[in-house]
């Protein structure tokens, strides 16, 4: 049926969906330029140390093999500012997996064979991968932007002490991965000067610019085309070093390179959610209200990129009280590089800081919805903002009414069913509103349709359908009528997908285009419009990124039910159900699939994501789907995701939040919260599997 011109909202379906039901949308490994060959990468074996020698004559005597590039021999880049990106650059191995070689052969079977073949040597040096409480090389980063560093508020410690009811108690999250289904790959070509690349990256204007600066091109002899992306959950949100070496290995070549990295690989170079290590203090009266909040969290970085997952920032958004410190430690390990994942530091902070409130709620014998309510705020705490929109007290009440929640027994272990405990949890949660400069153009047609270019990145979210959303309103005009061009780099330029922030970017940048080529159109005289059509383009640069007098976030309640097999330890989520306050639902369809795969992410993490770094490998133990367990559909109950109306005139035109990201942030204590209800025993650390569960019950 056509839609009006009334579409903000509507639950459209994407438009890309039939082109992946059908296989005809086209990934990065799916391109295959006439000639092309095939790269693998050879990882270091060592935790630290520097390579010796590379022996590649057996590779290069095996048939198909083209080229074997290393430090001595790979193309010299220019020094970059993410140092992750200098690959085959010197004889330096900052960790185990770091890439000392690359194979380049006629098919994929004969690189794969040719990279076994490569004999490398290392001078081993001693290192070190525990991060640990109270370790000597912990520092304090610099707060940059806010959410970092140490921030105090009034004498957080005597207030503490002096409080009448009192939690001091520690939480464990451990290394998570973010495994999207699309491993990370790169067909890249040069030609005449230029280079092409399709890259499965969240920007592809960031992938462009970077590979620009490495290869000593301007910008317009880049082109990197990013049209499908099989998810990236924050691990393809900067360029990483497939896309690298595959440019380089094509320019050695001369000839197209793809490079699709082994999924057992991705854990040592695309990223990685830190372990974080948390002490979370709080104190409050007799009646429940906090008067002292204190999280302290230790993350680890690696040697040659400071990354900090900050884990206490959400903690200063979330609840009113007079006195507050929260400090980020970071610890410099032989490890890799760990970057963002979903909600990367609100998703382990808000877990630690929610099982708390959870626990303080048991202490006082306060019901944990009204513990948060009584301590609900219109101000941010830290800085004193006023909120641009809270409404986390209607998120709670909502949720506790859909969720049955008034006929709940609060003593712990009554519940059963069969063999089964059975307990429910609940949690807030908090994301900000982030919102970057980006820039769009807005085409009308002669034959009465319109084309909105910009380079956003549908990394499954459905941007094109929503953007087609966000034009149609601004013109006035029938969704049918609108076609949207992204995911590449030729296009404006525009911000990454991620912080949950795309829409609200890209969607301002064709909202201000949109609606000037509508004034355009209105001014001009009657009649056909000329064959070129008529444009405007917008660039949202020094009002995206100002400052707002508001604290601006969105915020959610997450409530579960879990089972907990009495003789098996196993805990099965039997129902979950998420809240959320996030500005104008711009479609009601992609919106709900947004905050079903954050919660399920969020179970996850809750009951079986998680790895084990080795301490004398220096290796992540589980590096593949079959170590590291991921949801499946049989782990997914019933899920439900509901909203509340939001008008927030403080945000951008759509009047919208990021809803990407929130739904994983409180999904984990909700569930650690009612593991607790079900069988009265706490437990601090993630995941929470039946040996911990059965142990903790010992």
């Amino acid at each position: 049926m056509p839609q009006t011109a009334d579409a903000l909202g509507a639950d459209l379906e994407r438009r890309e969906g039939l082109h992946k039901v059908r296989g005809s949308a086209r990934y990065a490994a799916e391109h295959t330029p006439e000639g092309c060959a095939y790269a693998w990468p050879v990882a270091a074996t060592v935790a630290r140390g520097e390579v010796r020698a590379v022996d590649d004559a057996a590779a290069l005597a095996l048939p198909g093999v083209v080229t074997v590039l290393h430090h001595r021999n790979a193309p010299r880049l220019a020094a970059p500012d993410d140092a992750t990106l200098a690959v085959l650059q010197d004889a330096r191995v900052p960790h185990r997996g770091w890439y000392v070689a690359l194979v380049v052969a006629d098919s994929l079977e004969s690189a794969r064979e040719g990279a076994a073949a490569v004999r490398v040597t290392y001078a081993q040096e001693p290192h070190d991968v525990t991060l640990r409480a109270g370790h000597p090389g912990a520092y304090v980063p610099k707060d940059t932007d806010g959410t970092s560093g140490e921030h105090v508020r009034g004498d957080a410690e005597a207030a503490f002490a002096a409080a009448p009811v009192r939690v001091d108690t520690g939480y464990r999250v451990p290394p998570l991965h973010n495994h999207p289904m699309e491993p990370h790959a790169a067909t890249a070509h040069w030609q005449d000067g230029r280079l092409h690349v399709y890259d499965s990256s969240q920007g592809a204007t960031t992938v462009r610019n970077v590979l620009a600066g490495l290869f000593g091109l301007s910008r317009d002899q880049v082109t990197v085309v990013s049209e499908h992306v099989g998810g990236g959950f924050g691990a393809k949100g900067t360029p990483r070093p497939h896309v690298v070496l595959a440019a380089m290995a094509a320019r050695r070549t001369g000839r197209p390179v793809k490079l699709v990295l082994p999924r057992r690989q991705l854990p040592a170079v695309v990223g990685h959610r830190s372990p974080t290590l948390h002490r979370v203090r709080l104190g409050a009266g007799t009646d429940g209200t906090l008067t002292s909040v204190i999280h302290e969290v230790t993350a680890h970085t690696s040697r040659i990129k400071e990354f900090v997952e900050t884990g206490a920032a959400a903690t200063r958004v979330m609840y009113a009280s007079p006195h507050g410190r929260t400090t980020q430690w970071v610890v410099p390990l032989d490890v890799p590089s760990p970057s963002w994942m979903r909600a990367p530091g609100e998703a382990p902070g808000m877990y630690a800081l929610e099982s708390a409130m959870d626990e303080l709620a048991e202490a006082l014998g306060i019901d944990p919805v009204e513990l948060r309510l009584r301590n609900d705020t219109g101000h941010e705490p830290d800085s004193g903002k006023p909120f641009s929109s809270r409404h986390l007290a209607e998120c709670l009440r909502e949720g506790a009414r859909r969720f049955g929640w008034a006929g709940r027994d609060p003593r712990p272990r009554t519940g059963r069913a069969g063999p089964w405990l059975v307990g429910s949890g609940v949690a807030a949660a908090t994301y900000p509103v982030i919102v970057a400069p980006s820039r769009a153009c807005a085409l009308a047609c002669p034959d009465g349709t319109f084309v909105v270019r910009i380079n956003a990145t549908d990394i499954g979210t459905g941007a094109r359908t929503v953007l087609a959303q966000v034009a149609a309103d601004a013109l006035g005009v029938p969704v049918e009528r609108v076609r949207t061009e992204i995911g590449s780099s030729d296009l404006p330029s525009a911000s990454l997908a991620g912080g949950s922030s795309g829409t609200a970017s890209w969607g301002w940048a064709v909202h201000e285009a949109c609606t000037q080529l509508a004034g355009r159109l209105a001014g001009r005289p009657a009649g056909p419009l000329p064959p070129e059509g008529v444009s405007a383009t917008a660039d949202t640069a020094g009002r995206a990124d100002a400052d707002s007098d508001y604290a601006r976030h969105a915020f959610g309640a997450h409530f579960a039910e879990v089972g907990v097999d009495t003789v098996s330890g196993e805990v099965r989520v039997r129902r979950l159900l998420g809240v959320y306050a996030a500005g104008r639902i711009l479609n009601s369809r992609t919106a709900r699939s947004q905050f079903i795969g954050a919660m399920t992410m969020g179970l996850g993490m809750a009951l079986m994501e998680g790895s084990t770094m080795d301490a004398a490998f220096g290796d992540f133990a589980e590096c593949d789907l079959a170590g590291y367990h991921v949801p499946a559909h049989a782990d997914v109950p019933e899920i439900q995701a509901h909203w509340i109306e939001e008008d927030d005139p403080h945000l951008n035109p759509m009047g919208s939040k990021g809803i990407g990201e929130i739904g994983i942030v409180g999904t984990a204590a909700a569930i650690g919260n009612a593991v607790y209800h079900a069988t009265g025993v706490r437990l601090r650390e993630l995941p929470l599997t039946p040996d911990r569960v059965l142990a903790g019950a010992g």
